[in-house]
């Protein structure tokens, strides 16, 4: 059985692609077949005039024909297609929708933050891991950022912020809303044991792999700091020789660090771990257990 998931975020549209499999104990596996991603950028329109331009909905609709050929060409059976943070504050998200849905056949759904935190979560990476230690899911986007806290085998918050890469890119990021995810997490996370963080996003996984650890190995928090500063020194057509960076990738890395960092430093944890998940794979597992209900309590650690 073949699932894709699409996640419209800020910045990028990403399409995956995956195979479920059920192995010899009778439990789910998934393969990935495909992910793509097209740099929609929708950000750099909606957080300076609450709305999508004209050029911006036709790149939508193209990118969105061309996932459905896809769709169709990899036999897939479902199909889950979720909207973030810029398409929450377009006030023309719903023509898009609609349009996007008359000439695809492909239904958004745009959720909201603390959505978009759970479908993260859905993941269970750190049900996988020590239970000696409480653990900090960090997702960063282009217009927010998605935290989500597990302690002792259980979800202790999920909340979302309106802080992103993009957002800081066009200043829109007051120092009351650095004071408000601050203030938050450390009074959510004082009273816990160790706390080690979670990265997801593209931005997180670019540093990971810039940094040339191996696989399951985690990034220390000064090594993060390292990085802000380096990458911080260049401009972004620098940044894309010398690191090899897409244009829309070096612009929102050195932004998406200082979330990273201010986050962990404010839950006091001094590693995290890239696991290379993100809202699509999240959207993956849930498509699976709704679709496969009965398969909920065999699928829960994975």
């Amino acid at each position: 059985m073949r699932l894709a998931a699409i996640d419209i975020g800020s910045n990028a549209a990403r399409l995956l692609i995956s195979e479920v499999r059920i192995n010899n104990e009778g439990t789910p596996y998934f393969n990935k077949l495909n992910l793509v991603r097209v740099p929609l950028r929708l950000g750099f329109d909606v957080f300076e005039t609450n709305e999508i331009s004209t050029t911006r909905i036709n790149m939508i609709l193209e990118t969105m024909k061309a996932y459905k050929h896809l769709v169709n060409a990899y036999g897939v059976t479902y199909i889950k297609a979720c909207a973030t943070s810029a398409m929450r504050d377009a006030r023309n998200a719903p023509d898009i929708i609609r349009r996007v849905k008359m000439e695809t056949g492909i239904t958004i759904e745009i959720i909201s933050g603390e959505a978009e935190a759970s479908l993260i979560y859905e993941n269970h990476i750190a049900e996988n891991m020590s239970k000696d230690d409480s653990y900090l899911y960090i997702d960063v986007g282009g217009g927010s950022t998605e935290l989500t806290f597990f302690s002792n085998d259980k979800l202790i918050f999920k909340e979302s912020f309106n802080i992103g890469t993009i957002r800081i890119l066009k200043n829109m990021v007051t120092d009351s809303l650095w004071d408000g995810m601050k203030d938050y997490l450390k009074s959510k996370t004082k009273d816990y044991k160790s706390v080690i963080a979670i990265g997801s996003g593209g931005n997180i996984n670019k540093v990971f792999s810039l940094s040339k650890k191996k696989e399951g190995k985690s990034l220390n928090a000064e090594l993060l700091k390292d990085y802000y500063k380096e990458l911080s020194i260049f401009t972004i057509e620098e940044r894309m020789r010398i690191y090899k960076l897409k244009e829309d990738r070096a612009d929102v890395i050195v932004p998406a660090l200082l979330i990273y960092i201010n986050v962990m430093r404010w839950a006091n944890a001094n590693e995290i771990y890239v696991p290379r998940i993100g809202l699509a794979d999240g959207l993956i597992q849930h498509l699976y257990r709704e679709t496969y209900p009965d398969n909920i309590l065999t699928n829960r650690k994975l």
